[in-house]
């Protein structure tokens, strides 16, 4: 016995070597077709990504519709151009691989010979025969035996054979189950799987759940069946980005489609490797030395981020060789898909690529890889089944759950063909099987056989929460069985699932204890162990504040002493953003004036010294910083596309010298710095003629805390009994800024400025700190108005801070409340109502603490 599709039954009738031509076959056929120009109608559309397969659908409808293009060619100008390409189409195609018609056409030669290669034939179970197969069927029906077993229609009249009905006994009662959403829907199935085995009542093997199109519901059913274990095959296939092997290639795709950076390239390489022909070889330390901020968008930024790391190695190996060319090849793009695959891809990786090429051009693989379809490795003979509907009505089950029951779904809409709309050729004509007959014809097969039991489950709603209405095919007068989310069944199909089920149990669970305790911490109004209250003296704590504070690690201490805490004595850290930004935020911006600035006086000293040099003197070495912070930056950190980071740069450079011009004139004598480090510890000495070395340390007066630092600007008199210290703002200028003194905590850099100077500079000069506001027109100074009276008030605020921190109580300040609130995700997840309800307990907890908030 031999089992056959209707392809291969007339190709075994035909002989020589003759095959269906299959979907590879035809692809390429179509493309070459394609290629060959002297289109008219389907010239505008014949280079798009889609167009292959939208033909490949047209042709097998007409094809399987039994109609001749040649004699329809007259009818239309559309009808005609897609004659011409199915001439083009079978002339393309291998020797003996035929189109439908031609086979049928070459069987039908040769059906005196069936009594010899075929015998008698039986048809199993199929619902509906295409018209291009009945004249072949009707000739065979004279020459050998032919059985049509199981129709599952109503439409055998033309059969000329005979028809064989099984008998399979009464279907079972059909039940109705509405869930709430697609993923409810799969839950509830699961549980009915669960309960049908462990019951005893069904094997595996009697169990189908099926959809009319699963991939909806794809995604739960592979989560969910992975941690409940339960023997689910999937005939379909399971996605192949599900795979490690789909993977590789979407991260190979990720880097053609959207260029090179420095997070596809490491996910590539993880997968690639020691897996591909190119990568066989790299080591595991390859990116040593490469900066996580930097983007590297671009193969120069590449190679010259690659030769500073070069020689960190552990094993001495250089990567450059191995890694240089795959990124020049992985820079061309699309273009170089098939030669990427090839050398960058496993053996079943490779696979995948190339059937992915095969089904479109290489521009459209994002979407290409995700049709790609892997066998799940599961028997299915000894395992339930989720499938299609259509697989089920071919192989129908005892057991059977019909998923997605609502009018979209069963029966589906029948769209109109895109190349052949109904104006051009009637759709009864060009499709005599619609998908709605289908839908409807499967639908009665399935529960005819599913003798056993049936249940028609719906979602009332969609993921995106629009309503469903139930499906006409639902048989009236049964009332459903409503799943809610509180339901409690009685099989659970997975350990989490069971532990949902049984509220004592879950009760003890440490970790539901935890997240419960959690959630009624931060509703209630008083501080908690959630809020941020740790023991007193924490080692962590203690440990963070001995080492060497920032402006930046200051003003979280001062104003989010919980953040402080996340950060530094955590470890915990915002994660970078992979994308190309468009434009510099704030806090970078002004790290790149900074950058300018201390490039540009780094180049004016010591000749001819920054407070010598003249105007035209300042301005060229400020464009040799604009050049060499061009180059630099790219690869320590991400910035934006070229164009716009060339106006951002010339920005920058404006603000840079209105700072450096600022005060043109000096008194006699005097020296002035920028970017002048402090506290550094193990900074050493330097060549520079600086005024103290960057390692010098500097604590706040009347604490025990040391800071560190860089001074945007310090000019020095000649004499040294007086010094200014200057801290550059490039945002634009406040209301009122000539009041701020500390700003409530966020405004420290002045302050500790004035701090080193005093430590630092020898003879104790007075100290002028001051507020230079850059973004405006006119750039515009603001001095401190008392600054040993500023700098005692600092240092007992920081005093109250560390006895704050040291007494457990680390709670979140004002500026937690804040939508740039890097540890934000960490808060509850409506900040609003959260401080609303712990505000009063948080404020009875700060004390005095909280008078910073309300100083200027």
């Amino acid at each position: 016995m031999q089992i056959f599709t209707f392809p291969l039954l007339a190709a075994r009738l035909a002989g020589g070597f003759s095959r269906p031509a299959r979907l590879q076959d035809l692809d390429l056929a179509i493309r070459a077709a394609l290629d060959a120009g002297r289109l008219a109608e389907l010239e505008g559309v014949r280079r798009l990504p889609g167009t292959a397969r939208s033909i490949a659908r047209t042709l097998s409808k007409v094809w399987l519709a039994d109609l001749d293009l040649e004699r329809l060619a007259g009818h239309s100008a559309r009808l005609a151009e897609l004659a011409e390409i199915e001439r083009r189409v079978r002339a393309n195609l291998p020797a003996g691989v035929l189109t439908p018609r031609d086979l049928r056409d070459a069987a039908l030669m040769r059906v005196a010979h069936a009594p010899a290669t075929l015998g008698p034939i039986e048809i199993d179970r199929v619902a509906a025969i295409a018209l291009v197969w009945r004249p072949l069927l009707a000739a065979l029906a004279k020459t050998v035996p032919l059985a049509w077993r199981d129709p599952g229609t109503l439409e055998t009249a033309w059969f000329s054979g005979q028809i064989v009905v099984s008998d399979v006994g009464p279907p079972a009662s059909i039940s109705v189950a509405s869930c709430a959403s697609p993923r409810a829907e799969v839950v509830e199935a699961l549980r009915w799987m669960r309960e049908l085995i462990s019951s005893g009542s069904a094997r595996p093997r009697e169990i189908a759940i099926c959809a009319t199109a699963p991939e909806e519901w794809d995604e739960h059913f592979l989560v969910l069946v992975a941690v409940s274990e339960l023997p689910l095959h999937f005939s379909h296939g399971v996605p192949a980005l599900a795979s490690r092997e789909g993977q590789a290639c979407a991260a190979l795709a990720d880097v053609l489609l959207n260029g090179l950076s420095q997070d596809r390239i490491r996910r590539l390489f993880g997968h690639a490797r020691g897996r591909s022909r190119a990568l066989a070889d790299l080591q595991a330390d390859w990116s040593l030395g490469l900066r996580p901020g930097a983007a590297l968008l671009e193969v120069d930024q590449w190679r010259r981020a690659l030769d500073e790391g070069a020689g960190r190695h552990a094993d001495g190996v250089d990567p450059r060789p191995i890694v240089m060319p795959v990124l020049q090849l992985l820079a061309r793009g699309p273009e170089a898909a098939a030669q990427a695959g090839a050398g960058l891809l496993g053996t079943a990786a490779r696979t995948l690529w190339t059937e992915a090429l095969r089904r479109a051009p290489a521009e459209a693989l994002e979407f290409t890889l995700q049709d790609l379809r892997l066998p799940d490795g599961r028997d299915p003979g000894a395992s339930a089944v989720w499938c299609p509907a259509g697989h089920l009505a071919g192989a129908p089950r005892p057991w059977v759950r019909l998923l997605g029951m609502t009018s979209r779904s069963w029966p589906r809409r029948a769209a109109e063909d895109p190349l052949i709309p109904a104006h051009i050729l009637p759709r009864a004509v060009l499709d005599p099987h619609p998908i709605t007959e289908q839908d409807r014809r499967g639908f009665a097969v399935i529960t005819r056989h599913a003798v056993r039991g049936c249940v028609l489950s719906r979602s009332r709603r969609n993921p995106q929460g629009g309503q469903l209405s139930a499906s006409p095919l639902i048989p009236q007068g049964i009332s459903p069985q409503v799943f809610r989310r509180a339901h409690i069944p009685q099989h659970a199909f997975s350990e989490a699932d069971r532990i949902l089920a049984r509220p004592d149990e879950a009760a003890a669970s440490p970790a539901l204890v935890a997240a419960n305790l959690c959630w009624s911490n931060w509703r209630r109004p008083a501080v908690t162990a959630h809020d941020g209250q740790v023991r007193g003296d924490h080692p962590q704590i203690a440990r963070a504040i001995s080492e060497v504070q920032s402006a930046t690690s200051l003003r979280l201490m001062l104003r989010d002493p919980l953040a402080f805490v996340w950060r530094y004595a955590l470890g915990w850290r915002a994660v970078p953003e992979g994308d190309q930004p468009l434009a510099l935020d704030a806090r970078a911006y002004g790290e790149l004036v900074h950058e300018l600035l201390k490039h540009a006086v780094d180049a004016l000293e010591p000749v001819p010294g920054y407070a010598r040099a003249s105007r035209q003197e300042i301005e060229a070495a400020l464009a040799g910083a604009t050049e060499a912070v061009r180059v630099r930056w790219p690869l320590e950190r991400s910035v934006p596309p070229a164009l716009l980071w060339k106006h951002t740069l010339a920005a920058a450079a404006q603000l840079a010298l209105k700072a450096l011009t600022l005060d043109e004139t000096f008194q006699p004598g005097t020296r002035s710095w920028t970017e002048l480090a402090f506290g550094l510890p193990g900074a050493g000495a330097t060549t520079r003629d600086l005024p103290w070395s960057p390692d010098a340390q500097v604590a706040i007066p009347g604490t025990e805390v040391s800071v560190q630092g860089s001074i945007d600007r310090l000019d020095l008199t000649g004499d040294g009994r007086a010094v200014r210290v200057s801290d550059y703002k490039t945002g634009v200028e406040p209301r009122r800024a000539d009041e701020i003194v500390l700003g409530r905590g966020s405004e420290l850099q002045r302050v500790i400025y004035a701090i080193a100077a005093g430590q630092l500079l020898p003879d104790s000069p007075r100290v002028i700190a001051r507020l230079v506001f850059l973004g405006d027109e006119e750039p515009k100074a603001y001095r401190l108005p008392d600054v040993d009276q500023t700098i005692a008030q600092l240092g007992s605020h920081v005093t109250a801070a560390v006895a704050l921190l040291l007494a457990g109580r680390a709670l979140p300040g004002p500026d937690a409340q804040e939508e740039h609130n890097d540890f934000r995700i960490a808060l509850p997840a409506s900040p609003a109502t959260y401080f609303q309800i712990k505000n009063a307990s948080f404020m009875g907890a700060f004390g005095e603490f909280a008078r910073i908030w309300g100083c200027r």
